[in-house]
């Protein structure tokens, strides 16, 4: 089967522990925070799938996308974090901005793509954002990136 690229999200499960992991790190928040916003457009360019997969080309249907994001993508993204960086530990408090900031470009998507509301910031992001979005149809190969990112991750944590 081909690789076929379209233009979608990466899974939560890498973008909020990557931007943990960068706030681990890197103490300095005005430098950690911004960089895991960075890092996330960056992972984006990767070809990757994502439950938003088939939205595009009317395969699958937007309530389906938010029903896997807000109860499977997101809160494993949420469980991945807690067990890398805070299982048996003190809160941290920047672990968890650096997650949200992780996922900040995907929040900034939600109230286009799941409420239509478009307002022209919102219109502007969508458009930088999604120049960053490579997906590919297929699962094992769409999933091996962010598979590798959470190894890595957890590797060098």
């Amino acid at each position: 089967m081909p690789l076929v690229y379209t233009k979608k999200q990466m899974l939560s499960i890498a973008h909020g522990p990557s931007g943990a992991f960068i706030v681990s790190k890197i103490s300095n928040p005005l430098v950690s925070i911004p960089l895991a916003v960075l890092i996330h457009y960056l992972q984006d360019r990767v070809p990757h799938w994502d439950v938003g997969q088939g939205l595009t080309h009317g395969l699958k249907r937007k309530s389906h996308s938010f029903i896997q994001e807000l109860f499977l993508d997101l809160p494993l993204s949420i469980i991945i974090t807690y067990l890398l960086f805070q299982h048996n530990k003190d809160f941290n408090l920047f672990v968890w901005l650096g997650w949200f900031a992780g996922l900040l470009p995907d929040f900034i998507e939600f109230p286009r793509l799941f409420l239509k509301h478009n307002h022209p910031l919102l219109e502007w992001h969508h458009k930088f954002h999604k120049w960053f979005h490579v997906s590919i149809p297929n699962k094992f190969w769409g999933l091996l990136p962010q598979i590798a990112t959470l190894l890595a991750i957890t590797y060098f944590k």
